[in-house]
């Protein structure tokens, strides 16, 4: 189906472009960008994008759509759902499923149900060791053989740091990527927020940014001796943004890294008492680790936005920070609060924000998405940047509704996702 985008402010990362025009779709893919395309009556749909911005669909490398396994919390269809009205077209599947994804048959199964439910593209991880268990290496040839494009142990790091080069050799020779959680769990110990005077202050229990650092700086060392392709989950320290400035300086180009929209907003100071939905892991830091992410992100020692989209149940987020659940939903939310955070505040500019959460993961993965081209594959987002709204966790898609963002007002708004040229989400 044809369809033209006319009159939006079209936006792109790669070739610099940003002007008003029309974008004429058709059989999945963008075939022409101008002005004054096509007469309406040869389209078989118009979209007016008056007042809008018309930009790739974000691509987002950490997503938890508990699927198998976990259908309270989370499912394919209903988080494959969220991911459209939050304008994210293509999403890697963290493996911790039950069972967890550590073979090419369990991969084949859920691309097959993928292909079937889901009106985005989903990518699926494979776990590193079988079980997650941190013992044995998984079924990495069978996965690549399969199609896998990225491996994780997220949720936990391989703690085993000869098993960790094993399959770091492995990957590297595969050509896949290691999406790495970086987290000593006897340092952590039974933490639930950042240790810091807030900790003390509520009573609770901390987690150290050493619990992060430590294994960041091992695995930064072992990527550098294996040559993998080494992408650092959810950073949240002010030492891990550190040890990537230097690994930039020292030319290391094998390394990339992620922050998620809550640690570039949010840190202990804003943690009101004992509430869950400020309850993740990492856990949000001090200010002056806010401060460390926005600049690296900035500089662009950071390459990539993603959310760690973690969805649980009302249950599992229930009582004290103590004993709830990690995890914090971001699918619906992470375009509007990068872009009320950080392009309306002078951190990125708004071609830089789209290079970190459509351009440079889609080059990370090796896709080729990320980018408005003729030529390239139709996923396309209409976004409005001017009218501010209210975040309302009642509305999600996702059955999780564990955000702390509930009532805060921002601008970013999706108004249609496009996904292989066909609408798979328009505002009402």
């Amino acid at each position: 189906m044809g369809i033209l985008i006319r009159s939006g402010r079209v936006l792109d990362a790669e070739t610099g472009m940003d002007r008003i025009c029309d974008m004429y779709i058709d059989k999945g893919l963008i075939e022409e960008i101008g002005s004054g395309l096509l007469p309406h009556s040869q389209a078989d749909q118009v979209l007016d994008a008056s007042g809008k911005i018309v930009i790739p669909g974000l691509v987002d490398m950490h997503v938890h759509l508990r699927d198998p396994g976990f259908p309270e919390k989370e499912d394919m269809q209903s988080g494959s759902q969220a991911a459209a009205r939050g304008g994210v077209t293509t999403l890697i599947a963290m493996p911790n499923t039950k069972p967890v994804i550590d073979n090419s048959r369990l991969y084949s199964e859920v691309m097959e149900k993928a292909g079937k439910v889901s009106p985005v593209h989903i990518l699926q991880a494979g776990a590193m060791t079988m079980g997650q268990n941190g013992e044995r290496m998984s079924d990495i040839e069978g996965m690549a053989a399969a199609g896998i494009r990225a491996l994780s142990e997220d949720g936990k790091s391989v703690m085993n740091p000869v098993l960790c080069r094993e399959i770091m050799r492995k990957a590297a020779a595969l050509d896949l990527v290691i999406l790495d959680h970086c987290e000593d769990p006897q340092l952590r110990g039974d933490g639930c927020m950042n240790e810091d005077e807030n900790s003390r202050r509520l009573g609770l229990p901390g987690i150290s940014s050493l619990v992060e650092d430590t294994i960041t700086a091992r695995d930064m060392l072992l990527a550098a001796d294996t040559g993998v392709k080494l992408h650092l989950c959810h950073v949240s320290t002010r030492g891990a943004a550190e040890m990537l400035r230097f690994a930039r300086q020292a030319g290391i180009k094998n390394i990339t890294a992620e922050v998620c929209p809550h640690h570039f907003i949010l840190s202990s100071d804003d943690i009101p008492g004992d509430d869950p939905d400020y309850k993740m892991n990492p856990p949000l830091r001090t200010r002056q680790d806010v401060e460390a992410l926005r600049r690296g992100l900035a500089e662009g020692v950071i390459d990539v936005i993603s959310t760690d989209h973690a969805p649980h149940s009302a249950k599992d987020k229930e009582g004290s920070m103590r004993t709830a659940a990690f995890g914090i939903v971001g699918l619906e939310t992470s375009f509007a609060l990068t872009y009320t955070y950080l392009v309306e505040t002078g951190v990125l500019t708004l071609h830089q924000m789209i290079g970190k959460m459509c351009l440079n993961p889609a080059r990370i993965l090796g896709l080729s998405c990320g980018t408005l081209q003729p030529g390239r594959p139709a996923d396309v987002v209409i976004a409005d940047i001017s009218s501010p709204w209210r975040i309302d966790r009642n509305l999600f898609a996702s059955r999780g509704h564990n955000t702390p963002f509930q009532g805060f007002e921002v601008r970013g708004k999706i108004c249609c996702t496009m996904c292989g040229g066909r609408i798979v989400y328009r505002a009402g």
